[in-house]
């Protein structure tokens, strides 16, 4: 199964970037994920969208390849970031690669209460009419605390976390075979 997961921080240092990358390197032989770039997309402009820079025909080629998307987005003011709306944008025009296409939310933060009030904006963005991704239910993971439960190596050393995180891959991989016998009949 080919997933993009898609960070909605572009700092050098991200947790949520790192979070991406633990569960990329984690779940390699259960599924093959590449973590993409959205930094060098520009600003989603009409005045562009018929025929976009390269960067984002290529960012829109990897989602519209991909089996699923792996949403990872930081919380900021109550919400996700611009860099993360700018990309969904670009997404959800032209091609609109989203369409159909499951997805799968997580979220790191210091804060108690990890990326919950982000994730929620997500998932109203996730439903809505040029995205219309479906999501898979019930498999909230909220990082709250991350800079304690994770090494300099980027490594989540929270055991619970890992156990839960391992229990949502499962689920996920078998939602998403559901879903995929779901639309071939």
């Amino acid at each position: 199964m080919k997933i993009v997961a898609i960070v909605g921080s572009i700092r050098k240092e991200s947790y949520n970037r790192k979070l991406a990358e633990y569960v990329q390197k984690r779940y390699q032989a259960k599924m093959d994920i590449e973590v993409l770039n959205i930094k060098d997309l520009p600003m989603f402009s009409e005045d562009i969208e018929n025929d976009p820079p390269s960067e984002v025909k290529q960012f829109r080629g990897k989602v519209a390849e991909a089996d699923a998307v792996l949403w990872v987005t930081p919380e900021y003011n109550y919400s996700i970031s611009g860099v993360l709306k700018n990309a969904i944008d670009w997404l959800s025009r032209g091609d609109k690669v989203l369409i159909g296409k499951p997805s799968w939310i997580m979220g790191a933060s210091m804060g108690a209460l990890g990326t919950a009030r982000a994730q929620g904006h997500l998932r109203d963005i996730l439903f809505s009419p040029g995205v219309s991704s479906p999501l898979l239910p019930g498999n909230e993971v909220y990082v709250g605390a991350v800079h304690e439960k994770i090494d300099a190596a980027g490594n989540l050393t929270h055991e619970p976390t890992v156990k839960f995180l391992d229990t949502v891959v499962d689920n996920f991989i078998q939602w998403f075979n559901r879903q995929s016998q779901l639309m071939k009949q």
